[in-house]
């Protein structure tokens, strides 16, 4: 499945034992267009997400589906998860894809063309490096 071999990897490298750099990740959430093939936006997506590893503007990436309908109502169908070491590196890839040039609009369209009703997160692995304990007030 396109993805997780990415995502694998990062989680192996955690599990082998060795220790794995905190990561903020760059949450979507959408559905497929009526009419789209899922098979053909997963392929677009480890086109687009592979094209930005390859060219360091992110660390890793994972994509996932609802499972058996389970889920909030609200909450879109599919879930792409972007790993970048920091925000000065997500900030990088932002820059990269709205400079609309090719070839990365073309794969960034082909990905947008397929998805509707989206929605963004940013969030952290948690604790990080710079959380410092004991001297919390809430």
């Amino acid at each position: 499945m396109p993805g997780c071999s990415t995502a694998t990897s990062l989680a192996a490298a955690d599990d082998a034992g060795t220790e794995k750099a905190d990561m903020d990740i760059y949450n979507g959430w959408f559905d497929l267009k009526p009419g789209e093939s899922d098979t053909a936006l997963a392929d677009a997506i480890a086109g687009y997400m592979g094209y930005l590893q390859d060219n360091g503007l992110i660390e890793g990436w994972r994509l996932s589906r609802r499972k058996l309908g389970l889920g909030p109502a609200q909450l879109p169908e599919f879930h792409l998860m972007m790993e970048v070491r920091d925000l000065a590196q997500l900030e990088q890839a932002f820059a990269h894809v709205a400079s609309r040039a090719e070839p990365v609009e073309t794969a960034h369209h082909a990905v947008n063309s397929r998805v509707r009703q989206a929605m963004f997160a940013l969030y952290r692995d948690f604790p990080d490096a710079v959380r410092r304990r004991g001297e919390e007030k809430f």
